[in-house]
């Protein structure tokens, strides 16, 4: 059961009454000493050329084969030529920026409500204990249309919701491209993953804001975690870093590349792929000085479907990894509060 809500970040640096404990982070016993805000090393990942992924030419099947590599590795790409303008991309981040900054009661018309995920504030509370993640979101399902509940889209400010339903539709191709690339580049029959995606499949856009923190070191912006989705396309911020990823053990920092979108693999892409394409854990730490904003697109199967390892990716030599899953959202949440994977839940 959730518990009642938390001010937002954004009231509680209002309010200038301090950091509340509710945000510090206490050192693991697993050897984590370093503080939160220590510096990484940044990643080493391919921009990839959307285009080029469905071209049959000998520069497509290169392209396909930085893809398969980054997503075998690192779980994660920079997308270039994806067909949106830059000029689309500004007016998305230009938005986004103006809807946290009006005031705390134009944003309360679109507040999130108790067992709801959609909507303006803070995650769900669901322990007493439990740590809170210095972010502030409006959390919107996007698609399909008459899922739409228009009660959480801002009227303020003026054209946000021509916007997002427009970014909604380009984005619907970049998925689609992208599905069927992953497949190509796995030498699958193109629509292997979109016909296990479903016509009934869900976009979910979460667009957040950090504001500056004073104690990076203990604070964190987002938890580690991996999505549940299938895969979750990222507009970072342009100028502010803070969006890291795990990999053997250690924490890289995303690049930030202009112009272009950041894809990374989900948990039901790690299923269906049978573990060869990985849905890596990442966090989002905080900044002493500047506010940071992001916008995340969570592409997910329809409820209706099962989610399993692709016939063609289950041999002898590689066995079949993963159980058949459904519904594999409502799952995880409980399981991200907790700080644990529900992937672990689908192995066999």
């Amino acid at each position: 059961m959730e518990k009642p809500k938390f001010k937002t970040v954004q009231e509680v640096v209002a309010t200038g009454e301090g950091l509340p404990e509710r945000y510090l982070h206490a050192p693991t016993g697993d050897g984590e000493v370093q503080p939160l805000n220590a510096a990484v090393p940044e990643m080493d990942i391919p921009a990839i050329d959307l285009n080029l992924l469905l071209s049959s030419s000998e520069d497509g099947r290169e392209e396909l084969s930085k893809l398969h590599s980054a997503l075998s590795t690192w779980g994660v790409v920079q997308v270039m030529n994806h067909g949106i303008t830059e000029a689309f991309l500004d007016k998305i981040y230009k938005l986004t920026k103006e809807f946290f900054a009006l005031p705390t009661e134009e944003k309360q018309k679109c507040a999130r409500e108790i067992g709801s995920i959609q909507g303006y504030g803070n995650d769900m509370i669901l322990w007493d204990d439990q740590v809170l993640d210095w972010i502030d979101r409006l959390y919107i399902t996007t698609y399909p249309e008459d899922q739409r509940q228009l009660k959480f889209w801002p009227q303020v400010p003026l054209g946000f919701r021509e916007t997002l339903h427009e970014y909604t539709m380009k984005q619907r191709i970049v998925i689609d491209k992208f599905f069927k690339a992953m497949a190509r580049s796995l030498e699958l029959e193109e629509n292997s993953f979109l016909d296990m995606y479903g016509e009934s499949a869900i976009m979910d856009t979460r667009f957040n804001m950090y504001p500056p923190c004073p104690k990076p070191d203990k604070v964190i912006g987002v938890k580690p975690h991996a999505d549940g989705s299938a895969f979750t396309l990222l507009l970072p911020d342009k100028d502010v870093e803070g969006l890291q990823f795990l990999k053997d053990g250690k924490w890289y920092k995303a690049p930030i590349v202009p112009d272009t979108i950041l894809i990374n693999v989900g948990d039901q892409m790690e299923i269906m792929s049978n573990g060869i394409y990985k849905s890596p854990v990442h966090r989002v730490v905080t900044n002493r000085e500047k506010e940071r904003i992001s916008v995340a697109t969570f592409c997910i199967p329809g409820a209706d479907k099962e989610i399993q390892p692709v016939d063609e990716l289950v041999s002898e030599a590689r066995p079949r990894l993963y159980k058949t899953v459904k519904k594999y959202v409502e799952l995880y949440f409980k399981y991200y509060q907790q700080g644990r994977r529900p992937i672990e839940a689908a192995l066999i």
